[in-house]
């Protein structure tokens, strides 16, 4: 079963707890979740592998340690998911990034792809695959799915607020891929909004209703 880690770091949970507020604008918002992405890249990086190498310091020749084997590849499922972007790669900017769009069909609430366009050696990477919000799951879940279809192997997902009901849907779903959250929320309400959450994160990133 997949690992499922809450960030439970201090400045994440404050930053967080600013972007929850009704008052905090679009430009606040959005340096938020940018800061508040890449202390959890900070953290969500902790396993990656190292490899000892040479190198010539301007003192002496010294063994260091480098990431070893593979590269990384950032994938935010549009739109909200490029709020996030921007912070991780300040952390790995050597990074490729893909895209991932997917919408709800009205009738069968199913989630439909429109675009996906991916670094093409994207089966030889790790995956971050990312978006503020976790809610029902579907979409998330559809997004993996669709990678997973396209050879992709090494896969990690990373959501700034969850729900029980998608952490659930997830792991159902995707048992081989952990899952980073900022915060684990108490519920959805009846219109499958995260509660207490933070409304729309994609109207509130691009000042849109």
């Amino acid at each position: 079963m997949s690992k499922v880690i809450v960030m439970d770091h201090p400045l994440i949970q404050h930053k967080i707890g600013l972007i929850r507020r009704e008052e905090t604008g679009s430009k606040d918002f959005r340096a938020l979740i940018n800061e508040i992405a890449m202390l959890m890249c900070y953290e969500a990086t902790r396993d990656l592998k190292l490899t000892e190498v040479e190198i010539k310091t301007p003192i002496c020749n010294a063994i260091v340690k480098e990431l070893k084997g593979k590269k990384l590849a950032i994938v935010p499922i549009l739109r909200a998911g490029l709020g996030m972007v921007e912070g991780m790669l300040a952390l790995i900017p050597a990074a490729k990034v893909g895209h991932i769009g997917l919408y709800r069909d009205p009738e069968t609430l199913q989630p439909v792809e429109y675009y996906c366009k991916l670094p093409e050696d994207s089966a030889e990477r790790e995956i971050f695959v990312v978006d503020p919000m976790l809610a029902t799951g579907g979409s998330s879940a559809a997004a993996i799915t669709m990678l997973k279809e396209r050879g992709v192997k090494n896969i990690h997902f990373m959501c700034i607020i969850a729900a029980p009901e998608g952490v659930k849907k997830m792991q159902e779903t995707h048992p081989d891929v952990d899952i980073y959250i900022g915060a684990l929320d108490s519920h959805l309400n009846e219109h499958g909004y995260i509660v207490p959450g933070l409304g729309d994160a994609g109207d509130r990133i691009f000042g849109t209703k």
